[in-house]
């Protein structure tokens, strides 16, 4: 068993505090007691649009200051996003304000039933499943806190299942190019909409397949540009606030396989390559941990499930819907490195991952500017 790990410790979610999950209940139901890490500009908005930009850690973006100075120059600083840090369950996080354990959209790639459910293409190996997984069933929760908000996404998600499971009821306004986008949001703003929520995936999906180089630099200066111009179409009064769904890693070539005395053990695996849940042949779940740990240990931290749960890393609410959706060990990768899992593909090799509890991917901004 090699030590690859450079994390002794988790970077864990604040779910009580400065969380993706507690952002949109701070901006569409204020309390009297504004919380500290909330920009006061944001506090103080007449209206807000909130941007999500999909994959920007706050050390990514505090590493590249000088490529992304409209970022860098606003008011804030970070927040941390929920676990396991992916898309699928921050961003329902972030529309529903519920930590995981809650809401049940507990990663990536969750067990229904004895398949396994890809969230974002709502495909098992049996091909869609928006007929036979209902996602309003499986995410019953109301976004937004039941405002019912217009929300600027790309036109090609309005009707996918991760769409209808995470932003059901919001009004849709789909864009093909982030020209249109900003169009969007600058007439919603005039026309008096006091909440707009906005999406953008352009720096995830450049991390993903080129890891954190000069593709990822030439991409986090086009968003901080759009930010800007988002920025310039506020109307006196408004405010834009940014935050993301996790940050990055660049895994490479370091990708791990299960040891063969841990996967006699194995069933199916679900997750994320940095966030792998091990599922147990019958009877074997105690032994399953064992050599878990055993083989894995200095790679990765090694979690029963209820181990998880008991420490509250979902939340401190974990459905029994949520529970079932996990596997019964979970492999969280230190440092970085990916867990293997040939079920688990897409169509290109993913250079920039996310997933783990470091600090990398659980730290993300939340800054504001006003018009």
């Amino acid at each position: 068993m090699e030590r690859t790990g450079v994390e002794d410790q988790p970077d864990l979610p604040d779910y009580a505090g400065a969380c993706i999950s507690n952002v949109v209940p701070a901006l569409l139901e204020p309390s009297a007691d504004t919380p500290s890490w909330l920009p006061t500009v944001a506090a103080d908005a007449s209206q807000v649009v909130l941007l999500v930009l999909d994959g920007l850690g706050w050390d990514q973006l505090q590493e590249r200051r000088h490529i992304a100075p409209t970022l860098a120059g606003m008011a804030g600083g970070f927040i941390r996003t929920v676990a396991p840090s992916t898309t699928a369950a921050a961003l329902t996080s972030i529309a529903t304000g519920l930590p995981p354990g809650e809401h049940g959209v507990i990663g990536y790639r969750v067990a229904v039933g004895t398949e396994v459910l890809n969230i974002l293409r709502w495909t098992t190996a049996n091909g869609d499943q928006r007929r036979t997984i209902v996602p309003e069933e499986l995410q019953k929760n109301e976004p937004f806190l039941g405002h019912r908000p217009p929300a600027t996404t790309r036109a090609d998600f309005a009707g996918s299942g991760f769409t209808r499971a995470h932003l059901r009821g919001v009004r849709h306004h789909g864009y093909r190019v982030t020209s249109t986008m900003l169009v969007d949001v600058r007439n919603l703003l005039r026309a008096g909409e006091p909440f707009v929520y906005s999406y953008y995936e352009g720096i995830d999906k450049v991390a993903h397949e080129y890891g954190l180089g000069e593709h990822y630099d030439a991409e986090l200066a086009y968003a901080d540009r759009l930010v800007g111009d988002l920025i310039a179409q506020l109307p006196p009064g408004a405010a834009l606030v940014v935050t993301a769904d996790h940050g990055q890693v660049e895994v490479g070539d370091n990708i791990v396989e299960l040891h063969r005395d841990v996967t006699g053990h194995v069933a199916f695996q679900s997750g994320e390559g940095r966030f792998r849940w091990l599922h147990a042949r019958a009877g074997r779940a105690t032994a399953l941990l064992e050599a878990a740990r055993a083989r894995h240990g200095g790679q990765a931290w090694v979690h029963s499930r209820d181990e998880l749960i008991d420490a509250g890393w979902f939340g401190p609410v974990v459905t029994g819907d949520a529970q079932r959706r996990l596997g019964d060990v979970a492999l969280v990768a230190r440092g970085t490195l990916s867990f293997f899992d040939p079920h688990d593909s897409g169509p290109f090799k993913l250079i920039g991952r996310h997933g783990s509890l470091t600090p990398a991917e659980m730290r993300v901004p939340l800054v504001a500017a006003g018009g």
